[in-house]
């Protein structure tokens, strides 16, 4: 079957074997290995991209379903040499371990916070639910989302990116006192 489809910006016609997976067509097709095979089964989230501006696991999505659509895949989020502030912030808070969850991980924190741009702490763990990293504990990842949140408002000074406290960092306040 023949599709046509724009993957990070380009334009591509390709004949697909219907029963083909996005994933696969991404990968051995047009070399966007950025965008990774996980689990196979859409649990893990770490081929997560977006179409038509919204998350998808793209292992349960069929390349023939992306005919006449937009597909944005990790390597389609930097513009200029520049990182998106979400890819940035993820570099900065130090919010990877082995990285394999990480593209699926920022894709998906991409999506949240194009949905709600000041997500507290509940809500990014909510919203990166069903993206899984085995290796990190998940502090660095959700620091790492508040930060690019912070950094993506409009209205942000400077000193408004630091003047929130880290995420995790509440003390009780009888631990506070003393």
């Amino acid at each position: 079957m023949r599709i046509t489809t724009t993957v990070d910006g380009t334009s591509y016609t390709d004949d697909v074997e219907p029963r083909m997976l996005l994933v696969q067509y991404l990968r051995e097709k047009l070399g966007k290995v950025g965008t990774v095979v996980g689990c196979d089964t859409s649990n893990c989230g770490a081929c997560t991209v977006h179409m038509d501006g919204q998350s998808v696991k793209s292992c349960s999505v069929l390349a023939v379903q992306a005919d006449g659509r937009e597909i944005t895949t990790i390597e389609g989020l930097s513009a200029d040499g520049q990182l998106h502030p979400v890819q940035q912030a993820f570099h900065d808070s130090h919010a990877l371990q082995c990285g394999f969850c990480t593209p699926g991980m920022i894709m998906q924190a991409v999506d949240l916070l194009k949905e709600n741009p000041d997500p507290d702490e509940e809500e990014i763990r909510a919203g990166l639910e069903g993206n899984l990293c085995r290796c990190t504990g998940y502090q660095n990842i959700v620091r790492a989302v508040r930060a690019a949140a912070d950094k993506m408002q409009p209205s942000a000074a400077p000193e408004a990116e630091t003047s929130r406290e880290p995420v995790g960092a509440s003390m009780p306040s009888e631990v506070a006192q003393s």
